[in-house]
């Protein structure tokens, strides 16, 4: 299958290099890479520029936030499946695209997500957070849990039938992809029982106390735009859910 790898920036020149790397280094011959930036005031595009001959689709150009560049890509893609690296996050080694591959392949299944570590963001050989996912039951995210989405890897049908990124979404569009595509859509999934991706901690939902907060309440959101019912517990299992993570090694 052709994967289309989607990575949007904004002023990530102090990152984007690793991220670039650890997708080019990628053993799957079949790899579409497009680098969505958001017309960066920084060095992020010149580092991009270094690896034109690797990249597909290279645009910088003002955008109306994260998840409108995450449909940019999407529409600019024309892979069998679809996946978003994060400018500040890198795959674990070179052979995470073809453990995917493999794995789609034998389940048939219309999507994949996998685990996730987080490292600290001054030494990303660190991990001081563990993501370890499991199998979707359905019902899950009204439980707390839902999968880590750098790791979540879809089929290009899956986005045309059920759309792509809700921008009125601020901080948790992903969540809610997820949730409208597992969930309400009902699409096949298989879990990947290995870590693909390292995501520097800190990211775009976890920078504040404020942020934390409004993330959660979009993810509240995201259960009636779907007609899903849901208990306000949720508020409270979902971040409940994420204290294993703290279980990880810390050293």
């Amino acid at each position: 299958m052709k994967f289309s790898l989607i990575t949007v920036s904004y002023n990530a020149a102090a990152t984007i290099r690793d991220t670039i790397k650890s997708v080019v280094a990628q053993s799957h011959p079949d790899i579409e890479y497009l680098v969505v930036d958001g017309g960066s005031k920084d060095e992020t595009v010149r580092v991009a520029e270094e690896y034109r001959d690797r990249i597909a689709v290279l645009v910088s150009e003002r955008d109306a936030g994260i998840y409108n560049a995450m449909n940019k890509g999407i529409r600019l893609a024309r892979g069998d499946v679809v996946a978003f690296l994060n400018a500040d996050d890198f795959y674990a080694d070179d052979g995470v695209i073809a453990r995917v591959d493999a794995a789609l392949e034998s389940s048939g299944s219309d999507c994949l997500y996998a685990d996730l570590d987080y490292v600290a963001t001054d030494d990303p050989g660190r991990v001081v957070r563990e993501w370890r996912s499991r199998p979707f039951a359905p019902g899950d995210f009204g439980r707390g849990w839902h999968p880590a989405h750098p790791t979540f890897f879809a089929k290009r049908h899956v986005f045309e039938r059920l759309g792509g990124f809700d921008e009125d979404l601020r901080i948790s569009a992903d969540y809610e992809l997820m949730l409208r595509f597992l969930e309400a859509g009902r699409i096949t999934s298989t879990y990947l029982p290995s870590v693909l991706v390292k995501m520097r901690d800190g990211g775009h939902s976890n920078r504040s106390v404020m942020n934390i907060l409004k993330a959660n309440i979009e993810c509240y959101r995201s259960f009636g735009k779907n007609n899903l019912p849901v208990s306000p517990l949720v508020l409270i299992r979902k971040p409940v859910s994420k204290l294993a993570q703290l279980v990880g090694p810390l050293g």
